[in-house]
């Protein structure tokens, strides 16, 4: 059994760096986690708008693909990617949506138009991001944090993350995060040096925000590297707490789904049974 703070927690995000999985590999192997014992782990396939038109001979008309599409270009690519998923056997459980340099939130709605699925904007690092959190509070949306990727500065330090997870919790916009979340605690990558940050830490960071805690505390807890002093604290989370936190901190996306899963069994905050399955 998945406990309650990894429900759904990892979206399958196999075809994106570093695992760069082809397609016709991504498909399947997807369908093999969502039916295996760990199957509650894992959320939807995550695929870039333009891979779209090569998944329709990859699918059956009978078991709908669950799916989440991102579109870095922006609202204009996002409406594109909602005509052409339309056509498709899937069950479009996430549109994300990049906000193109420039753009103000007003004109990003406006040319993106109505969605009808759960929509996640990709909150830019720079001075938009108040307004940008304001608009998709004001609208219900939900938010998307990059929090890694292939060069050193596109990891946001301890204190940025944590300022960006305390305005989203205080806006009551839930969000997910991407990129650079390859372990569930805070670490330095060994080929790159690249400081990456724990889907375990965002966990208690989200925690803390909603508790009222200050930013220094957000941003000591983002920057703990200590795994089994993390793994002891996620575990001691009462029920309550942990589903406040996870309607704030919906998901991640990973590259490996058996990854994290191999690594919360490590930590003893999943069952052993469940990691052996996985191999």
């Amino acid at each position: 059994m998945i406990p309650a703070f990894a429900r759904r927690l990892c979206d399958d995000a196999a075809v994106f760096p570093p695992g760069l999985a082809p397609l016709t590999d991504a498909v399947p192997a997807h369908r093999r986690h969502r039916s295996a014992p760990y199957a509650e782990l894992v959320g939807p396939l995550v695929l870039p708008a333009t891979a779209l038109n090569d998944l329709y001979r990859l699918l059956g008309d009978d078991d709908p693909l669950d799916l989440s599409v991102t579109a870095p270009g922006g609202p204009c690519e996002a409406a594109k990617a909602l005509v052409t998923a339309a056509d498709l056997p899937v069950d479009l459980r996430g549109l994300e949506v990049a906000v193109p340099s420039g753009m103000q939130p007003d004109e990003f709605f406006r040319v993106l138009g109505p969605v009808g699925v759960p929509l996640y904007v990709e909150v830019p690092r720079d001075d938009r991001r108040p307004s940008v959190i304001a608009a998709i509070a004001a609208r219900g949306h939900r938010a998307k944090f990059r929090t890694g990727g292939v060069k050193a500065n596109l990891h946001p330090s301890p204190d940025e993350l944590a300022a960006a997870i305390k305005a989203v919790v205080e806006a009551g916009v839930p969000f997910k995060a991407t990129a650079g979340l390859h372990h569930p605690v805070r670490n330095t990558d060994r080929e790159t040096g690249f400081h990456q940050h724990g889907f375990l830490n965002l966990l208690l960071a989200t925690d803390a925000a909603l508790d009222g805690r200050p930013l220094p505390d957000l941003a000591t807890i983002l920057g703990d590297r200590d795994a089994r002093s993390i793994a002891s604290r996620v575990a001691r989370l009462s029920e309550a707490r942990t589903i406040a936190a996870r309607a704030h901190f919906l998901s991640f996306g990973t590259c490996s789904i058996t990854d994290p899963l191999t690594e919360l069994a490590d930590l003893g905050l999943l069952a052993s049974a469940l990691q052996e399955t996985s191999r």
